[in-house]
C-alpha cells in the first residue's frame, strides 16, 4: 500500500482513497447496504485507510453506512467529510454555509459516523451569500473545541480557496480530474502544489467511463446522476473512446486492468496528487482499484494519454 501526508497534519492516507457518495443509495443506480459494509471492510483489509464522504450523500444514510462498515476499526480510519449543503424533510437541497449550518451540520456528521472529532472536514460548495469569513471563524470555533482537525474544500473559486489558505491552512483540496477531464492541470492543480496543499482527486475513473466497460453510449436511469454526467452526455464521445482504447493497450503492457491504468496515471502524475477517490458499489471493485498500487508508469507511457496524442 501507498501512503502520503496530507497536509498541514500528520495524517497518512492511502493514495487509493474510497469515495462514499455512491453508498448513499441514490443517484448511482442500484446500491446494496451489505455489498457496500463489505467494500469499506474490504477497503480497510487491503490497507486503504481513506474513506471520503458528505452529509448530503444519501441525506446522511452513507456516513451512516460508512460508520457501521468502519465499527470497532473507525479509529484506523482516515474519514473525511463534507458540509455545505442542507436539506428540508422533502429532499429538497440547497447551498447553506452559514456558521448556524457548520454547527448543526459537524453535530449531525459526529453523531451519524459515530466519531468524536472529524480528521478532514470540507467545504462541499459555497452558498455564495455568507462571507467566507464566517465559515471560517465558525470552523475555527468547532476546531478549538475537538469536533474537527483540519479542514479542507472542494468547489470553490481558486481566489476564494487562497483566502481560505491564508486564513486556515488547508490540508486538502478536492478537484475533478483523470485522463480525459484534464482543465485541471493548468487551473488548480499548480496552484495547489505552488502552496504545498494535497491534491485530492474525484471522478477518477470519470464516473465509472474509465473502467472501460462501456464500450458504446449508454443511457442510465433518470435517477442516475451519470443520465446528466457530461463524461456521458455533453463531450466528445468518440474522442473519449480513442483514450479509453489507449489506456487499454497500455494495461495490456503492463498486465493490469483499464481500471488500474487510469488510476496509476493519476497517481504518476508530475503535479503530485495526494490521493485518488474512487467510488465503490462491492469489495470486487475494491480489489480491482488496489492494483493500481505499488508499481510505476513510466513517463513516455502517462504522456501518451494526453488527448492530443492519444492514437489508435
Amino acid at each position: 500500500m501507498e501512503y502520503r501526508t496530507l497536509s498541514n497534519t500528520s495524517l497518512e492516507v492511502s493514495r487509493i482513497g474510497i469515495g462514499c457518495w455512491a453508498i448513499g443509495g441514490h443517484g448511482w443506480g442500484r446500491v446494496n447496504d451489505d455489498d457496500s459494509i463489505r467494500a469499506i471492510q474490504t477497503a480497510l483489509e487491503s490497507g486503504i485507510n481513506f474513506f471520503d464522504t458528505a452529509d448530503v450523500y444519501g441525506l446522511g444514510h452513507s456516513e451512516s453506512i460508512l460508520s457501521k462498515a468502519l465499527d470497532k476499526n473507525r479509529s484506523n480510519a482516515v474519514i473525511s467529510t463534507k458540509f455545505g449543503l442542507t436539506w428540508d424533510t422533502n429532499g429538497n437541497i440547497k447551498r447553506d454555509t452559514t456558521p448556524q449550518r457548520v454547527n448543526e451540520a459537524v453535530e449531525a456528521s459526529l453523531r451519524r459516523l459515530n466519531i468524536e472529532s472529524i480528521p478532514l472536514y470540507i467545504i462541499h460548495y459555497h452558498d455564495g451569500v455568507t462571507p467566507i469569513e464566517e465559515t471560517l471563524y465558525a470552523l475555527l470555533k468547532c476546531k478549538e473545541a475537538g469536533k474537527i482537525q483540519h479542514i479542507g474544500c472542494s468547489n470553490l473559486p481558486i481566489p476564494m480557496m487562497e483566502t481560505i489558505n491564508q486564513l486556515m491552512p488547508l490540508s486538502g483540496v478536492q478537484v475533478p480530474y483523470n485522463a480525459i477531464d484534464r482543465e485541471m492541470e493548468t487551473t488548480f492543480m499548480p496552484v495547489l502544489n505552488n502552496l504545498s496543499i494535497s491534491t485530492l482527486t474525484y471522478s477518477s475513473l470519470a464516473q465509472g467511463l474509465l473502467s472501460g466497460k462501456y464500450s458504446n453510449k449508454v443511457e442510465f436511469d433518470s435517477e442516475d446522476i451519470r443520465s446528466r454526467s457530461p463524461y456521458f452526455q455533453n463531450m466528445d464521445y468518440a474522442a473519449n473512446k480513442k483514450i479509453i482504447q489507449e489506456i487499454g493497450l497500455m494495461a495490456k503492457k503492463y498486465q493490469v486492468t483499464t481500471t488500474q491504468m487510469a488510476l496509476r496515471w493519476i497517481l504518476d502524475n508530475p503535479l503530485s496528487i495526494t490521493s485518488a477517490l474512487t467510488g465503490v458499489k462491492n469489495h470486487l471493485q475494491v480489489k480491482e482499484n488496489v492494483g493500481a498500487l505499488d508499481w510505476n508508469l513510466e513517463k513516455e507511457d502517462f504522456e501518451k494519454l494526453k488527448p492530443e496524442n492519444a492514437e489508435i
